[in-house]
């Protein structure tokens, strides 16, 4: 959500940074609103004033024994408890109007995001390990999984339709054990806390995290109309809404492995193979809280633990800063971290890492005080992946293959398989 204080002192800049999302000027529109709200508050406020100061004089009126101006006094009484409740009335509507206009806004890009219109405008950031000089073809993670055995999307497809897989055996610990591996590496090494949250929520948890109202078809809802989470990013973030916290708890930093559920309304066709793009997966969530000042930092602090994930696991990969386009409903900066895929020749994201600035806290109404002062500011939230666990478990695959089938352990995960150095048939 924006402030609307600084579209009124900065549209220019307001319009600027929409252009740098690909939208028209909408400060104009959004002021003209702003300005009939006003306006009908200040006739409620007035009217309020004007009831209160003639109620005082009816009194009076009675006391004197003067009836003509007491009837008068009573029948003006009436007249502005009509215009009280109709300008609280307009108010409440206008305040409704804009709410839902400001709502459908995405958040504005720092000023130093590169502008353009889709990932062609990304930029590198740094990269990390070379891609396998592999003396065999590489096989596509999906004939990897289905030769051992343990891969089967056809018998998920008979209970549950496309986009859904069944991993058994070995893939299905490997999976438990990534997920495991990042839990305990962002706990014990990053600072994190784990947290188990809820897998579904109500509206005004998706509409603080900014996935509702504008993205409701690429959610599942349920009969008694929660909604299954897309990430754990909705949960976790919503832990700290409609409060006012002490400055000394942040920053906060949470971590969660959850499923994952996503209609993928907008993506047919794309992905269709494979486990890249499912409607079930699982992910390993990051959130940090935190004041304004800590932000910036704390947004590169998050990135490298993504990172140290995709080290430990031996994947090259590389950080891109998006472009404006690009980026999210609600990030102002985002890192999207890709890992090289041997059977696509090229890289693929894993990771995205945000920071939102005060846009969720807005809509969430979380706040905090800095120590001394009444006034409390909003909070600032960012989000990332600390990985993905289906595709991290495609790229060790991938990355990681024999020309036999057989798939090696990196070491930081053997610990975490009894040991086991080598994936094969059985």
């Amino acid at each position: 959500m924006h402030d609307i204080r600084f579209i009124r002192d900065n549209p220019d800049a307001f319009d600027a940074g929409l252009k740098a999302r690909f939208l028209e000027p909408q400060s104009a529109d959004i002021l003209a609103l702003d300005a009939k709200r006003r306006d009908a508050i200040t006739r409620q406020q007035e009217a309020e004033q004007s009831r209160n100061a003639l109620s005082k004089q009816i009194g009076q009126a009675k006391a004197k024994g003067d009836e003509d101006e007491f009837q008068r006094l009573r029948s003006e009484v009436e007249r502005l408890k009509t215009v009280l409740d109709e300008a609280g009335q307009d108010a409440a509507k206008f305040d409704e109007a804009l709410n839902q206009y400001l709502a459908g806004l995405p958040n504005l890009p720092e000023d130093d995001v590169p502008v353009g219109e889709d990932e062609a405008a990304n930029e590198e950031v740094r990269g990390w390990g070379e891609p396998r000089d592999f003396d065999f073809e590489p096989k596509d993670h999906s004939d990897l999984g289905e030769a051992l055995g343990m891969l089967d999307f056809d018998a998920a497809a008979k209970m549950s339709g496309a986009r859904f897989s069944v991993l058994t055996g070995g893939l299905a610990r490997l999976e438990r054990a990534l997920a495991a591996f990042m839990l305990d590496l962002h706990t014990s090494e990053h600072g994190y806390l784990e947290v188990s949250p809820p897998y579904m929520v109500r509206d005004e948890a998706m509409f603080g995290t900014g996935q509702l109202p504008k993205f409701a078809e690429d959610l599942f809802r349920t009969t008694d109309e929660r909604w299954l989470i897309p990430t754990a990013e909705v949960p976790l973030t919503n832990l700290v809404r409609d409060a006012i916290h002490d400055e000394g708890a942040f920053p906060m930093r949470m971590t969660a492995h959850t499923p994952c559920f996503r209609a993928e309304a907008g993506s047919a066709g794309r992905d269709t193979r494979g486990l890249i793009r499912q409607h079930q997966f699982h992910k390993v969530e990051m959130v940090t809280v935190t004041t304004p000042e800590q932000s910036a930092d704390e947004l590169e602090r998050m990135t490298g633990c993504a990172e140290e994930v995709l080290r430990r696991l031996e994947l090259p990969y590389r950080v891109m800063l998006l472009s404006s386009g690009d980026m999210g409903f609600g990030a102002k900066r985002t890192y999207d971290l890709e890992v090289w895929l041997p059977s696509q020749k090229g890289y693929r994201e894993i990771s995205s890492c945000s920071n939102c600035g005060d846009f969720q806290a807005r809509r969430m109404n979380a706040r905090f005080r800095r120590e001394g002062e009444k006034k409390p500011d909003f909070l600032h939230t960012l989000n990332g992946s600390g990985v993905a666990v289906g595709r991290a478990m495609l790229a060790v695959m991938e990355n990681h293959q024999n020309a036999d089938g057989s798939i090696n352990i990196p070491a930081a995960l053997q610990p975490y398989l009894g040991g086991m150095t080598k994936l094969e048939r059985s």
